[in-house]
């Protein structure tokens, strides 16, 4: 039975931060953000917001959109790392809200939980929601997987300048309009990590940046090489002599801290799949130098990031390397339209990699390309850490979805912050009633109570 994505929408807070003014404000270059880390702006959410009210007006959207019922609806969850609870399910406030709308009681036949594994946790609830549907367990039903984050770090850290707030949800059935995903290929490495982490009762995560981005990119790597073995073995795909299983990728998404990340990332797995193949030794000789080694090519990451020289070296390399026509043409052709939203909206983790998936169907669409049978691959990663990759095919039914979608409509009219604006909200010193924005025609988290007995139960409304 085939099983996939009939539809996806998004839902973006209003509130934003210029890149500039960070970078002003911080005594930063603006170019290293834009330029370096391809950050223009970062979306904030209001002080009545939350991650679930964002993933209740994303689920609100695509209900709508597509003239769902409760009923229509078997499953609904939502993964997120920006937890508010260590108990009560992220889901259940979402039903709850969604209940203002279409009825007390309308979606308590709705199975779900709330999933967590860093950035990567989406894509297990989409994996699972995927084979429930593959079981004939839906019953004609359709699931709901909402990506909800709002990514935020410590005043003056590092991870400041790469903050983002939003949730993308996707609509999956067993006829799916816009994309399959393809059976029995999909693979994962895990590994005990502390690259990145948000420890009971901190608001902000603690980072290691530079083993987290080393780390992101091996773990993918390593649910590469599995993925490859499952699509030989399985008979999906053919990869003849002198062909890579990226040759085979249509479209390649990744995950998005930010949206420059998604371009290493993908220099680091092509040079990992091309380094075997007769166009290696050309491209070497384009470059103009040895690809670097590490001192101790089998030691541990620590021991590869103290290494100054490769480090180096290997920086060196990649501008090289990423410069040369065979990666440009990769990278062009497979990678460049899912960057496009991040840069809009920043880092929103769980999410960043189903943005891009939704930025590349439409700016994609914009170029007259005809989507039909592209297969997709996803390349999924989590702190902590574990990754996923996977794929798709674009169905012949994509138009009916992706000729309406819009970015700048579907996000809305914005408010550009003030610094002084951005750090009280940063701070928490707003309460509910102080927001910024005064929406209609979405949920909105008005109390957050703080008497012994009802510590933390929150009350959300839906704007008229």
């Amino acid at each position: 039975m085939a099983a996939g994505v009939d539809d996806i929408a998004i839902y973006i807070p209003r509130l934003y931060l210029d890149a500039t003014d960070f970078a002003e404000a911080r005594g930063l270059d603006p170019v290293k953000l834009q330029k370096g880390l391809g950050v223009s702006q970062m979306s904030i959410v209001d002080s009545n917001q939350d991650p679930a009210c964002l993933a209740a007006n994303a689920c609100l959207k695509i209900m709508q959109k597509n003239k769902l019922s409760p009923e229509d609806i078997g499953r609904l969850y939502v993964s997120t790392e920006s937890a508010f609870d260590e108990s009560k399910a992220m889901n259940s406030y979402v039903i709850g809200m969604l209940e203002q709308v279409y009825g007390q009681g309308a979606f308590e036949h709705c199975g779900g939980v709330e999933t967590k594994f860093a950035c990567v946790s989406g894509s297990y609830a989409l994996y699972d929601n995927t084979n429930w549907i593959r079981a004939g367990e839906a019953e004609g039903k359709a699931a709901l997987v909402v990506v909800s984050d709002i990514a935020k770090y410590d005043m003056g850290s590092s991870g400041e300048m790469t903050q983002g707030a939003g949730a993308v949800v996707m609509l999956l059935n067993d006829n799916p309009r816009l994309l399959a995903f393809d059976p029995k290929v999909t693979a994962t490495s895990i590994k005990d990590e502390y690259d990145f982490y948000r420890p009971f009762g901190k608001e902000t995560p603690i980072v290691h940046g530079q083993y987290s981005n080393l780390l992101y990119m091996i773990q993918v790597r390593k649910a590469l090489e599995a993925y490859k073995k499952k699509v030989i073995s399985s008979g999906l795909i053919k990869i003849e002599p002198g062909e890579t299983i990226l040759d085979h990728m249509d479209y390649i998404h990744m995950h998005l801290p930010y949206s420059n990340m998604g371009k290493k990332a993908l220099a680091y797995l092509v040079r990992h799949e091309w380094r075997q193949l007769p166009r290696w030794k050309r491209i070497l000789q384009e470059i103009g130098m040895e690809e670097p080694v590490p001192k101790d090519p089998r030691g541990t990451i620590e021991s590869v990031l103290s290494d100054e020289e490769f480090m180096a070296k290997d920086h060196e390399f990649t501008k090289l390397f990423s410069k040369t026509p065979e990666y440009q043409e990769v990278y062009e052709s497979k990678l460049a339209s899912s960057l496009i939203a991040s840069t809009m909206i920043g880092n929103l983790y769980t999410a960043s990699l189903y943005l891009g998936f939704r930025s590349s169907l439409e700016f994609e669409y914009q170029k007259g390309i005809n989507l039909d049978g592209k297969r997709v691959g996803f390349g999924s990663y989590g702190s902590g850490s574990s990754a996923m990759v996977f794929s798709g095919v674009i169905q012949p039914e994509y138009e009916q979805v992706v000729k309406d979608m819009n970015l700048e409509v579907e996000v809305g009219q914005r408010r550009k912050l003030t610094w002084d604006e951005y750090e009280k909200l940063h701070e928490n010193k707003l309460r509910p009633d102080q927001s910024m924005v005064h929406s209609k025609k979405e949920f909105v988290l008005v109390e957050v109570n703080t008497e012994i007995e009802t510590r933390g139960e929150r009350r959300y409304i839906f704007n008229e």
